[in-house]
C-alpha cells in the first residue's frame, strides 16, 4: 500500500518546513528502522515541502500507519505532533501517484512549471537507494514520476508559462508607467516567483526595488539581489507607486485597510489571491490580478498548464493499470505454469512410446499457446480495468493458492507478455 504524508507551502507555516527539511534524507531510515510495517520510504524535502512517500505492509490500517510516521517524523525533526498533523495532508492509493507525478512535473509548485523540482524527486529517489530504503514499488512510482516530468517538459510550454506571465503582467503595467527608472517599487514575497519578478523588473530600467517578506525572508532575499527590505508593509505600501505580490501564502497579505487613498497600481501575481478584491475600491488604487493577466496571455501559454495536467492525469492512469496488471500476474504466471507443466509431461511420455517427434511437439507447443492466448489477455485486461482480484480469484479456484513469491513477481510480466503473442 503506498501512502505519503505531504506538508507544503499552501498549508505549512516556512518555519515548520525549515524544521522538516533539516535531516530530510536521515528520517528516511528511521522511519523504516524503528517500525515493522513499513517496507520502505522516500522523503523530498525542499524550501517549499516535505513530503514521505511510504510502502506500507497491506495487513496495516491506513490510519495507524499515518499516525505512527507523523510520530516519528515530528519527533526527529523537534516539531509539535498536533502542528505536523495538521499542516500535513495524507493520500494513499491512487492519490499517491498523481500527486507525485504532478510535483515533479513542477505542477504543485510556487511558480508552476519550474523544474528544480523534477532534479530534486530524481535526488530523493537516489538518496533513498544509498539509505537501502527505496523498494520495486516505490522504484517504479518515482521513476514513472521522472519521466512523466520529462514528457511535459519536452511536450508543453509549461517551463515558461509562470516567468512569462510575470513579463506579461509588466508589460500590461507598462502602459501605466512613464518611466520605470524614476518609479518606486514594492516586492512582496522572496520565492522563485519573486526572483523571476526582480530580473524582469530590472530588465525595464527599475532601480528602486525594496521588499517585503511576510516570513520574514525579506533581509537574505534583498541582501542576495541587492534590493532594499523592509518591515512595515503599511510604511511601504503608501511610499510605492507600483506594487507586486507574488506569495504562497493561503490569505491575502495586502487589505483595503494597509492604503491610504493614492496613485498605486497593485499587481496581484499569487495564487491563491495575494491581495483582497476590495483594495480596487480604495480612491486611485488599480488592481491587476492574475485572471486578468492571463485574459491578456496568448494561447499557448494559456494551454500550457492544462496540456500539462492532462500528461500526468494519462500517466498516472496508466502507471495505476500496470500496477494492477503486476498484481494478477502471477496468477496468470501459474495458470501458464501449470498447463505447460501438464504439456511437458504429455512430451515425455511421448518421447518414452517412441511417438515424439519435434514436428508434434512444435505443434502442440503452438496449440497450447493459442488456447491460452485470449484466457490470458483477457485477464490482463480485466486486471487494468481494477479486476485483478477476480482475475486471481478465478485460477485459484481452479488451480488452489497461488504463491505470491517475490522471484514470480518479478518473472510474471515476462510470462504475460509470452502468453499473449
Amino acid at each position: 500500500m503506498l501512502l505519503c504524508l505531504s506538508a507544503n507551502h499552501h498549508g505549512a507555516s516556512f518555519e515548520l518546513l525549515e524544521k522538516l527539511s533539516v535531516g530530510g534524507s536521515e528520517v528516511a531510515s528511521r522511519l523504516v528502522e524503528s517500525t515493522d510495517f513499513l517496507d520502505g520510504a522516500v522523503v523530498l524535502a525542499t524550501c517549499n515541502r516535505f513530503e514521505a512517500y511510504l510502502d506500507v505492509d497491506d495487513t496495516m490500517r491506513e490510519a495507524d500507519a499515518l499516525g505512527a510516521v507523523i510520530e516519528t517524523v515530528a519527533a526527529h525533526a523537534g516539531v509539535d505532533t498536533v502542528e505536523l498533523a495538521s499542516s500535513a495532508e495524507a493520500l494513499s492509493g491512487d492519490a499517491v501517484v498523481h500527486h507525485l507525478f504532478s510535483v515533479s512535473a513542477g505542477l504543485k509548485s510556487v511558480v508552476i512549471g519550474e523544474d528544480e523540482i523534477a532534479g530534486q524527486v530524481r535526488r530523493a529517489l537516489g538518496s533513498a537507494r544509498s539509505n537501502g530504503t527505496s523498494t520495486s514499488s516505490l522504484e517504479r512510482l518515482f521513476q514513472k514520476a521522472s519521466s512523466t516530468s520529462r514528457g511535459v517538459k519536452t511536450r508543453t510550454e509549461i517551463g515558461r508559462a509562470g516567468r512569462s506571465l510575470v513579463r506579461l503582467a509588466l508589460d500590461l503595467s507598462s502602459s501605466r508607467i512613464a518611466d520605470w527608472s524614476a518609479t518606486r517599487v514594492l516586492l512582496i514575497g522572496t520565492g522563485e516567483y519573486a526572483a523571476t519578478t526582480v530580473a524582469a523588473l530590472r530588465d525595464r530600467g527599475a532601480a528602486d526595488i525594496a521588499v517585503y517578506s511576510p516570513s520574514g525572508r525579506a533581509g537574505a532575499f534583498a541582501a542576495r539581489l541587492g534590493l532594499r527590505a523592509v518591515t512595515q508593509l503599511s510604511t511601504a505600501l503608501n511610499a510605492s507607486d507600483i506594487v507586486v505580490t507574488c506569495t504562497s501564502r493561503p490569505e491575502p497579505v495586502v487589505t483595503a485597510d494597509l492604503l491610504l487613498p493614492g496613485r498605486r497600481l497593485i499587481v496581484d501575481l499569487g495564487l491563491p489571491r495575494n491581495v483582497d478584491p476590495l483594495v480596487a475600491s480604495v480612491p486611485g488604487v488599480e488592481l491587476l490580478d492574475l485572471e486578468t493577466v492571463r485574459l491578456h496571455a496568448p494561447l499557448e501559454q494559456l494551454n500550457a498548464t492544462s496540456d500539462a495536467h492532462g500528461i500526468v492525469d494519462a500517466a498516472a492512469a496508466e502507471f495505476r493499470a500496470r500496477e494492477a496488471e503486476r498484481e494478477a500476474a502471477p496468477a496468470i504466471a501459474a495458470l501458464r505454469g501449470r498447463v505447460f507443466g501438464v504439456l511437458d509431461s504429455e512430451i515425455e511420455r511421448m518421447r518414452r512410446r517412441g511417438t515424439w517427434s519435434a514436428a508434434s511437439e512444435a505443434d502442440l507447443r503452438h496449440l497450447v499457446g493459442v488456447l491460452l492466448h485470449t484466457p490470458s489477455l483477457r485477464a490482463r485486461e480485466a486486471a487494468r480495468a481494477g479486476d485483478a482480484d477476480a482475475v486471481i480469484a478465478a485460477v485459484e479456484l481452479l488451480l488452489g493458492p497461488v504463491e505470491n513469491a517475490p522471484e514470480a513477481v518479478a518473472d510474471s510480466s515476462e510470462q504475460v507478455e509470452g502468453l499473449a503473442g
